[in-house]
């Protein structure tokens, strides 16, 4: 059973009738899907955490915490969203998940690590573009003090956000004084604070980061266009005119770090955020059902494998566009198999 709001989703799988998902290609697509990334997203945020907090990678404190703070919540997403949530969901339909309190506390704990990671993906983006369109304003805010209090903020503000979720809750079914599985309250769908607050969530996630990140990203292109075109007309005059220039060159390895890493968030949520908007306009209903074939399903589950996958790209970001971070990731390789062929030895 699917829990689902008045036009917006509660994002937990499927309880029941879970054994139809085998028959069908479509869930078989779900049930490989969801293990290979819990099977990739593990290791490489992990990884990611690791050589980063070495701080070998050439990158600033600021820019390092900031990565090392969304990998965390990337890892958080994937243990409860991916493993606790689908995983457990698909593979053990009743478990210890299937409790109230369990179904509850994990829907909050998704909530918070999303919101998160989402959030710490805007301030990271704003961060660039302090750094790179606001020179006056660069030397106080561009700082790993601040880094730290602005990652302090989103988080705890994201936890704080998600808590009126776990009492949105009631006990689907009670069985020898043991409640099992999450069943939206009817006030839910009357309460006019309920309604509000769905919207107010909504706005927050995923609408506004992603306007967000779109604003800031053009404002910093914009940015780098007009002095590009300035320091092109005053090197025009002098004699070093055919030699390389070192500040474009720096400020441009500057920029492709940022620009893949909201690139892929904004490709990546594109689908979940298109879905969203396409249900409050139409006033269409989500899936409540545990059909898998269903067109309704597969539009808002392809979203969601999609969202989730966001949580596994940055460390592959961070192997393509940073030299020293490749380097670091060849030592830990290479140290993980002398570890491995020693200890079979």
């Amino acid at each position: 059973m699917t829990m689902y709001t008045c036009g917006s989703k509660i994002d937990l799988w499927p309880q029941f009738n879970t054994t139809r998902m085998h028959e069908r290609i479509s869930g078989v697509v779900y049930a490989i899907y969801y293990p290979i990334l819990a099977a990739i997203g593990v290791p490489v945020n992990l990884m990611a955490i690791v050589i980063l907090s070495r701080g070998r990678c050439g990158l600033s404190k600021c820019i390092t915490r900031y990565l090392v703070s969304m990998a965390v919540t990337d890892l958080l997403v994937v243990v409860t969203a991916v493993i606790f949530n689908r995983i457990i969901g698909i593979y053990f339909p009743v478990s210890f998940m299937s409790l109230t309190p369990a179904c509850t506390l994990s829907t909050v704990i998704i909530y918070a690590a999303t919101e998160s990671s989402v959030w710490l993906t805007v301030v990271f983006t704003f961060d660039r573009y302090v750094a790179i369109c606001c020179q006056t304003l660069q030397a106080n805010y561009c700082t790993e003090k601040t880094a730290a209090v602005v990652i302090g903020m989103v988080c705890l503000l994201s936890c704080l956000k998600s808590i009126p979720w776990y009492f949105m809750y009631e006990p689907l079914y009670i069985m020898n004084n043991v409640p099992w599985f999450c069943n939206i309250k009817s006030a839910f769908y009357t309460s006019f604070s309920w309604t509000a607050y769905d919207w107010f969530a909504r706005i927050l996630n995923p609408i506004l980061p992603f306007l967000l990140i779109l604003l800031f990203n053009a404002l910093t292109v914009r940015h780098i266009l007009a002095a590009s075109r300035s320091r092109r007309r005053l090197r025009a005059h002098s004699s070093a005119d055919n030699q390389i220039d070192p500040e474009m060159k720096n400020r441009k390895k500057s920029v492709v770090l940022l620009f893949a890493i909201s690139g892929s968030f904004i490709l990546l949520w594109m689908t979940y955020v298109v879905d969203f908007l396409y249900v409050k306009i139409t006033n269409e209903a989500y899936f409540g059902g545990s059909n898998f074939n269903d067109p309704k399903f597969i539009r808002q589950e392809s979203g969601n494998m999609l969202q989730l996958l966001s949580c596994c790209t940055n460390t592959c970001i961070y192997a393509v566009t940073q030299r020293k971070f490749r380097g670091e990731l060849k030592h830990a390789a290479k140290y993980i198999g002398s570890l491995v062929v020693s200890i079979v030895k």
